[in-house]
């Protein structure tokens, strides 16, 4: 055995996510039924890990809506599970929200292959972690994200460092108090989950941490920046027969309005469902709707109240 492979024991050894739980000692002993409830019960402990942190990720929305407003990207970088999680959400944001590619960004460790294939050693490649980001031409306008359930990922420290060191804002999420990439981080985000129901999975309660965070980060910030209307997405991308349905049901549910109506907003808006619902709910032409949402920023809710 390397000092290499002791120093890494002795780590592990420390970190709260790679710890045995006792509540699942005997799981290898369940029938079906009590290995599902088993980690059923693991995973109800992850919502009040979260909420317990709501603070500061509150401080994290506020740090990426900053950075978007002033013309910056969001980035998410990770490896493994953490990387592919971030891609996941970063992909989702165009559809949901209409927003370019390039605005959020998931880097993983590895590059494209380790989306469905694991590269061995890439976590492990602090100076990968800045290089892979400095790619993007990274700027202080920009705010990166840094994923690892253990909070001790090379790759990850090494992309939050590089990021300090050209201005980025920065936002740490691991499941280990305390770790490397909280401490390089601006704001830290640590929600404690404890030990994995499958000692060291943490593909598991610290992946689905760190799936809500992502889901409330990109989420939070996008109503922030004027993206939704109520509870609605009025700026989805109908770029599918599912979407251009739903964008009429947003547009109907917006104004209380019915699917004809709603179809012929859409067609005379150019299929923007922001820009239809204000029609409907000012009486406003397309051309009138559009210049009311650029004078208010996007935000609908304050082009309606303003018009009526």
């Amino acid at each position: 055995m390397t000092g290499n492979d002791d120093t890494l024991l002795k780590q592990l050894d420390t970190l709260i996510s790679e710890g045995r739980n006792p509540a699942t000692m005997a799981i290898d002993e369940g029938t079906s039924l009590e290995i599902v409830r088993s980690i059923n019960d693991e995973d109800h402990k992850v919502a009040p890990a979260i909420a317990r942190i709501a603070p500061q990720i509150a401080e994290a929305v506020d740090l990426i809506v900053a950075s978007l407003n002033r013309g910056g990207r969001l980035f998410y970088v990770g490896a493994g599970t953490s990387g592919r999680l971030g891609i996941l959400d970063a992909v989702e944001c165009r559809p949901t929200f209409s927003v370019p590619d390039s605005l959020v960004v998931g880097i993983i460790a590895g590059g494209e292959p380790a989306v469905m294939h694991a590269v061995e050693g890439a976590e492990d490649n602090s100076d990968a972690g800045c290089s892979d980001l400095k790619a993007y031409n990274i700027n202080a306008s920009d705010i990166v994200v840094g994923l690892s359930a253990s909070g001790r990922t090379p790759y990850v420290t090494g992309a939050l460092t590089c990021a300090r060191e050209h201005g980025c804002a920065t936002v740490g999420v691991a499941c280990t108090p305390d770790s490397p990439v909280l401490q390089a981080a601006d704001v830290a985000l640590c929600p404690v989950v404890g030990p994995e129901a499958l000692t060291g999975s943490t593909r598991m309660k610290s992946g689905t941490a760190q799936k809500m965070i992502l889901n409330i980060l990109s989420t939070a910030a996008m109503i922030r920046l004027g993206k939704t209307y109520q509870n609605l997405m009025v700026d989805v991308n109908a770029s599918n027969q599912k979407l251009k349905a739903r964008a009429i049901r947003i547009v109907m549910q917006a104004t209380d309005c019915d699917a004809a109506t709603a179809r012929t907003a859409l067609n005379d808006s150019a299929q923007q469902t922001k820009v239809a619902i204000l029609m409907i709910l000012t009486g406003m032409d397309a051309k009138a709707a559009r210049q009311s949402l650029t004078h208010h920023n996007g935000f609908l809710r304050r082009a309606a109240e303003t018009s009526s």
